[in-house]
């Protein structure tokens, strides 16, 4: 009797498991086969549905390299541990004295590495020291920990420029505008760099002479929140994330956070040499990019932010996404992350879609082997398909249209 009970009760669990998985397979009628035929037998996809039922898998747990998808647990681990509301800050000091608007001293920059830091926030800082009373500077640009400028390392040579009024036309353009609107002086800025750097011989007899030591702030420079600044480095899949991650604690800090967010069957699956998608090391798995996509989720969730503030929405958001999937029943329907390196025969697309009925659908398509341009015609016309099983609803997002600048604060500091 004994035997036949746990003869009888392996036999449901059976049939109650193989029940289970005809129930998941066949939750998209013929999606598994469309998956074969638009992308590829022995390409990955996975797509699971927000109460965890899996709508699909297809080598769902084979690693390749996906590119710039990497930044996604990039971005999980800079949110845990800066914070959405994190800003980066560049202060400028000066050493020597001012005599007649020259600075007769060195222009001190003290930086913890904002990636963001463009022309655009160099005339802004310029502005501020010509309101200080600095018109030019007869000494050198010094820097105080790791600077980036224009999206590139920098030994001061381009902020200098840059200080200086050297700047595309549309960056002037930018400071301009924003100065307008805040009615403020709308002369352009710029300060000189001396060619000397003696003291006048004979000083005007009474002038005023600032002696500056270098102990207090003459600028500082904010950069926009952490939240906004990663969703425009996300929309255009900037690189600068390879040095960026240093805020994280580096890529294999990067690493273990990303490890950490999934299943422990699937931690082998996430390997990252570094945390931007260009180390030919990186491998992850259609399944772990879901689940770390979801663990970016619940991350933003806990602050009140949702996917749409940090990872661009196709068709409405500039940069990779704003022309793919963006016809009139698409725009603004899936958000994601995408990831393109054709030397190692990587293109991916990961991504969430809202319905009225599933909640979030969460969907990874990492193609290996594949020519980029035939890869991304394939995940867009695979994605497409997927809209048309679901019962799809636009995502509850307007575009912040403001320049970058706009959310960052300048300030002009007493002495």
């Amino acid at each position: 009797m004994v035997e036949q009970g746990l003869r009888q009760s392996f036999l449901f669990a059976i049939a109650a498991l193989f029940a289970a998985t005809i129930a998941a397979a066949t939750e998209l009628p013929g999606l598994a086969a469309e998956a074969r035929s638009i992308l590829g037998a022995d390409q990955g996809v996975y797509i699971e549905a927000a109460d965890g039922t899996v709508l699909l898998a297809q080598a769902e747990a084979k690693a390749v390299h996906p590119a710039s998808v990497s930044k996604v647990p990039t971005t999980l681990a800079l949110l845990k541990r800066l914070g959405p509301d994190h800003r980066f800050t560049t202060t400028f000091t000066a050493r020597g004295r001012v005599l007649d608007g020259t600075l007769y001293g060195d222009l001190i920059v003290s930086t913890d590495g904002d990636p963001s830091l463009v022309d655009e926030g160099a005339l802004l800082v310029a502005k501020r020291l010509m309101e200080s009373g600095i018109l030019r500077i007869a000494g050198s640009l010094r820097l105080q920990g790791p600077l980036i400028f224009d999206w590139h390392d920098d030994d001061g040579t381009q902020l200098r420029r840059a200080l200086s009024g050297l700047t595309p036309p549309a960056a002037l353009a930018a400071v301009r505008a924003l100065e307008v609107a805040s009615n403020t002086n709308d002369d352009p800025p710029g300060i000189r760099f001396a060619t000397t750097t003696a003291w006048p011989a004979e000083s005007i007899a009474g002038a005023r002479v600032l002696e500056l030591r270098g102990d207090r702030p003459l600028v500082v420079l904010r950069s926009q929140a952490l939240l906004p600044l990663v969703k425009s480095l996300n929309d255009y899949s900037n690189n600068i994330f390879k040095p960026f991650a240093a805020a994280a604690g580096g890529a294999a800090a990067v690493e273990a956070v990303a490890r950490s967010a999934v299943p422990a069957q699937m931690r082998a699956e996430i390997t990252l040499g570094d945390a931007a998608g260009t180390d030919p090391a990186n491998r992850l798995s259609p399944r772990a990019a879901v689940k770390l996509l979801r663990a970016l989720e619940q991350e933003l969730s806990a602050t009140g932010h949702a996917l749409y503030d940090i990872l661009p929405v196709a068709g409405i958001d500039d940069g990779t996404l704003h022309d793919r999937l963006n016809g009139p029943a698409e725009a603004g329907r899936v958000l994601g992350k995408t990831g393109t390196f054709g030397d190692y025969g990587a293109s991916a697309l990961v991504g969430a879609i809202a319905t009225s009925d599933r909640g979030t659908v969460y969907f990874a398509i990492l193609n290996h082997n594949v020519p980029v341009p035939q890869a991304r015609r394939r995940q867009d016309r695979f994605v497409r398909v997927l809209l048309g099983h679901l019962h799809s609803v636009p995502w509850s997002y307007q575009r912040d249209p403001r320049p970058a600048i706009s959310r960052a604060e300048v300030t002009l500091s007493g002495r």
